[in-house]
This record gives C-alpha cells, sequence and structure tokens, in this order.
C-alpha cells in the first residue's frame, strides 16, 4: 500500500536568495558598455561647444527674464541722457562705432556703470531680441514711495509756508494726481512730466492693472520721474478715502462731468485730480469716491482726450486757479 506523501517545499522556497531582483534594468544610454552611452556622450561634448548654448549659459549669469532692458542705439542714448537709473551696459564684440555708440559708452563712463562685452548670440540671449544694434542697458528698479510719506512730505512742505503771502501758501497746498487704471507706460511718463512741470506734489497708482514706471515711462517723462515721487497702493478707493478723511478733495475726470475742470471750487484746497484709464475712464467705486466729476471742454469732433493730454490740461488749471 504506498503512502501518499505531504506537501512539499517548492523550488521557489529552497532557492529563494537566489531569485531576489536587482531593480528595474537600466536605459542603453545609462549603461557604460552601450553604445547608446558612448553616443549620448559624444551629443554632450558636441552641445557643449554649440556657441548658441554656450552663450546662453554666459548670458543667464548676469540677466533674468524679470530685467528692464532698453536697447537700440536712439533708446539706450535717450535713457542715459535723462539719467534712467541703470547698472550694467553690455556693447557687442567688435562692434562697428559711430558717434552714438561713442556717446553711450562715454555717458556710461560718466555714470560710472558696469561695461560688459558680449558676442553677437550673447547680445541676443540678454536683449530677447535681435533688433539690439549691438548696446542693451539693464535699467535698475524704479523705488516707489509710499501714500503716508508722500502726504507726510507735502503737508510738511505746507506747513513751512505759513508765515508767506496767502498767495504762496495757496501755491503750496499739496496737489496728487492719481491714475485709476492707466496700463501705457507711455502716458504714465507723460503725467510724470506734467505734474513735475505743474508743481505737483506726487503720482499715485495702483499696483494692479496699472502701468509701472519702467524704463519706457522714465524716457517719456524726460528726467522727471527723478524728481517727482510715484506712490503704489493696494487699492485706489481706499486710498481717496484715507486722503479724504485728512482733509484732500477729490476731483474725477470724466467726460460726462457736471462741472469744468480748474472751476469746480477745490482747487485752492488739498487736492487729489483723478483721472481713468484710456479706455474705459474712471472705474465705479473711484468715481463714486469723487467729491465731483469734472471735463474738459473740446471739440465734438474728438471723443475723447489721451490720459497724458488730460492730465496735464487739468493740472494747469488748477495752477492757474491758484495763482490767481
Amino acid at each position: 500500500m504506498a503512502i501518499k506523501k505531504g506537501p512539499t517545499k517548492g523550488s521557489g522556497g529552497k532557492h529563494r536568495s537566489k531569485l531576489r531582483g536587482k531593480g528595474p534594468t537600466p536605459k542603453a544610454e545609462d549603461r557604460t558598455y552601450h553604445k547608446a552611452y558612448k553616443a549620448k556622450k559624444a551629443y554632450e561634448r558636441r552641445s557643449a561647444s554649440d556657441p548658441r548654448l554656450a552663450a546662453r549659459r554666459r548670458a543667464a549669469r548676469y540677466t533674468s527674464d524679470s530685467d528692464d532692458l532698453v536697447f537700440g542705439r536712439n533708446s539706450v542714448l535717450e535713457a542715459l541722457r535723462v539719467g534712467v537709473p541703470s547698472t550694467q551696459l553690455y556693447i557687442a564684440s567688435r562692434l562697428e562705432h559711430d558717434d552714438r555708440t561713442r556717446e553711450i559708452v562715454r555717458l556710461a563712463g560718466l555714470a560710472g556703470l558696469n561695461l560688459l562685452e558680449a558676442d553677437h548670440y550673447e547680445m541676443d540671449r540678454i536683449a530677447h531680441s535681435s533688433n539690439h544694434q549691438g548696446v542693451v542697458l539693464k535699467v535698475q528698479p524704479y523705488e516707489y514711495s509710499s501714500l503716508q510719506n508722500l502726504v507726510e512730505h507735502a503737508e510738511k512742505k505746507s506747513r513751512a509756508m505759513d508765515g508767506a503771502s496767502e498767495k504762496s501758501k495757496i501755491q503750496a497746498k499739496p496737489l496728487f494726481i492719481a491714475l485709476d487704471n492707466v496700463t501705457d507706460p507711455q502716458n504714465l511718463g507723460a503725467v510724470i512730466r506734467s505734474a513735475a512741470a505743474f508743481g505737483a506734489s506726487g503720482v499715485i497708482i495702483p499696483e494692479r492693472r496699472s502701468a509701472s514706471v519702467t524704463a519706457a515711462a522714465w524716457k517719456v517723462s524726460a528726467g522727471a520721474a527723478a524728481h517727482m515721487p510715484v506712490a503704489r497702493v493696494v487699492n485706489m478707493t481706499r486710498a481717496l478715502e484715507g486722503l479724504k478723511e485728512r482733509g484732500y478733495y477729490t476731483v474725477g475726470l470724466d467726460g460726462g462731468g457736471s462741472s469744468v475742470v480748474g472751476e469746480t471750487g477745490f482747487e485752492r484746497d488739498p487736492l487729489v485730480v483723478v483721472l481713468g484709464s484710456e479706455g474705459e475712464g474712471l472705474s465705479r467705486l473711484v468715481r463714486q469716491t469723487c467729491d465731483v466729476i469734472a471735463g474738459i471742454p473740446i471739440s465734438s469732433m474728438v471723443e475723447s482726450l489721451n490720459a497724458s493730454v488730460a492730465a496735464g490740461i487739468s493740472l494747469y488749471a488748477v495752477a492757474k486757479a491758484r495763482n490767481e
């Protein structure tokens, strides 16, 4: 009679250690003995010697995508002439100089800028364009003022005129111009220039949905941005309400205004003139915050004025009313 055997241990159990895995199989290009590995290394050597890639690596050490740059001979020369705060001037190697580039190098030296020479590929990479004409200027970020410092400085200046004549005291009253979502930096630069020309105390802009004081705004301001403080606020409506609590009056500019700019009756008081965006004008909440909405009389042949032109006319009207 045969005896039935019980269950026995399988081969897997006997040789378990021999079946232990060693991980996934490496890719062919990662195996040092494989021809794919040798091809990969040869490609890396060719890439390292590519002048475009080498230029990209060198340019990355000195610039970033967030840099504010001016390029082109005329633009760079104009920026240096008006004193746009800058840090570095990049010049293409073996550049054929003309009167403009010689003047650029001279002004950059007087301003104490770092002069860096770069090849053609590096210049294209730095400027993110091939239309740099061999010169690129790296501009410093603009230093904004806080609204509190802006107001305190203006009021301190006004109090200093307490012993002067009545006309001088009126002329020294704080005058701000606020831009409600003006997005064109050239318009912002022109407004800064007009504010400086007519004795304004400062410019107020919102942090979002607004132009910033970039190199383009600097150039249009013709250097006035160096002397006219600009404050950025989180919320324009709240900023205007805060100024009204300090005794300021706000005049909004709009074509459908109930008054004429310069004749609102608030010109001799601490004043904020508010301009709207190029397309939509004043936003609803800002409009409701203003004490009065004033317009500029223009011909029916023209629908509206550019924001910077309207700012210049309004500031002139306020200055004229104060002088009278």
